[in-house]
């Protein structure tokens, strides 16, 4: 068994909803379960990933726990803040939806690169 393969809360497990799309608290229980993989990665060199990646859970989550029920899925936060004029304004879930997806891309593909068989954690990165 692998780290990925124990994990209790996996991207692949979660479930889309038909027409509603991803569900919030189920993507940020995914994304708090990566965060560990960080630190075995490498505590110093991983560091200002693992703290761009936890602030920006953390930011999705506070306007998550701000309305459960109208905001139980992710594009309703976004559809929310689009439609209130406040999705580009800096620190709003749905910024922060975006660089947890640059991270996310960016953890894969070290993580492949890895796999792969690279060595050198520089031409990794």
């Amino acid at each position: 068994p692998t780290f990925f393969s124990v994990m209790s809360n996996r991207f692949s497990d979660i479930e889309l909803r038909e027409e509603e799309g991803i569900p919030t608290e189920e993507f940020l229980e995914s994304c708090y379960a990566i965060v560990p993989v960080l630190d075995k990665l490498g505590p110093t060199v991983f560091a200002p990933v693992k703290m761009d990646f936890v602030g920006n859970i953390k930011k999705i989550n506070q306007k998550f726990v701000t309305n459960k029920e109208e905001f139980d899925t992710l594009q309703k936060i976004v559809l929310h803040e689009v439609n209130a004029g406040v999705a580009q304004v800096r620190n709003s879930a749905t910024e922060a939806l975006l660089w947890l997806k640059r991270g996310l891309k960016f953890l894969k593909g070290f993580l492949t690169e890895v796999k792969n068989g690279e060595k050198n954690i520089q031409t990794a990165l």
